[in-house]
């Protein structure tokens, strides 16, 4: 089976998982060295580096909650933030949607905050709704400035004049330092068509994974529009590696499917407890060199 067949053949347009990968081809994935989750990469052209690997904080969130954080409470939740550090993890992924905020700010009273790349997330559309959420965000998260400050679940393909307001503000907070770099994230393939050719976007939050389990599209769709991205000099994350819980059982695939990707300079993913952390920590060498 070649690379491009099993693109085409391996998912269905609008995210509905619907073939086995029991016959993985993971020949055509592997890498000739190892990859692993604290490599240390660099954001796109932004100057932001940061672990191939996030702790990522979203599992089925929204009204600001998540897996993580209610499986974990607060302590439980900055432990799991301080263990990724320990082992090597820079990249920790959150957002007002979440409810995670706390957990970041209870996590940086013992860890520098210099040791962290800090992403998160606003639905704000308005000028005022983003300078509003500026000053909460940094209030809640405890730090004087955010690394990354994503627009939130674009789903519109005119999101950038729905988003106006929000955008200069934006632009504004990273030319005093109070972000070091913006974009979105983005829920629908007209909504990541229109990241690929808007130039204010310097880092994009993608969903991908090689069955198109909750993706914005086929993978064969939206990898050219990733390229183009990445052409542009616009950094990627996926995201949405595992299919939002789909491909769990079958991890070690779908991380390889993500590690071979050069569309993507790292991804997020929510480990909901230390074992699970830990898993990840050692299957995605084991997956990038799988043959």
């Amino acid at each position: 089976m070649k690379r491009r067949d099993f693109l085409k053949c391996g998912a269905l347009a609008g995210g509905v998982a619907t073939v086995s990968l029991h016959n993985f081809p993971y020949h055509l994935f592997a890498s000739e060295k190892k990859k692993y989750a604290q490599d240390v990469i660099t954001l796109g052209r932004t100057g932001i580096r940061l672990s191939r690997l996030a702790q990522g904080t979203g599992t089925v969130g929204s009204k600001k909650s998540s897996n993580q954080t209610r499986k974990l409470g607060l302590e439980g939740l900055a432990d799991l933030f301080r263990a990724g550090v320990d082992q090597g993890l820079s990249f920790w992924d959150t957002a007002d949607g979440y409810g995670s905020h706390p957990h970041i700010k209870e996590a940086l009273r013992t860890v520098k905050r210099d040791k962290v790349v800090i992403m998160t997330k606003t639905r704000a559309s308005t000028e005022a709704e983003m300078r509003a959420d500026l000053e909460r965000f940094r209030q809640e998260l405890g730090t004087d400035y955010i690394d990354i400050l994503l627009l939130h679940c674009m789903l519109d393909a005119d999101w950038p004049q729905k988003k106006t307001g929000a955008m200069a503000v934006l632009s504004e907070a990273k030319e005093k330092g109070v972000i070091r770099a913006h974009g979105v994230s983005c829920h629908t393939l007209g909504a990541l068509k229109t990241a690929a050719a808007t130039d204010w976007v310097e880092i994009d939050l993608a969903r991908l994974n090689p069955i198109g389990s909750h993706m914005d599209a086929d993978p064969a769709t939206v990898i050219p529009v990733l390229r183009e991205m990445k052409s542009k000099g616009k950094g990627v994350i996926g995201m949405k590696i595992l299919g939002e819980g789909d491909l769990r059982h079958e991890a070690d695939k779908a991380l390889q499917y993500a590690l071979a990707q050069d569309v993507l300079d790292c991804f997020t993913i929510g480990a909901e407890n230390q074992g699970e952390l830990a898993d990840l920590l050692s299957k995605i060498p084991a997956a990038s060199v799988r043959a």
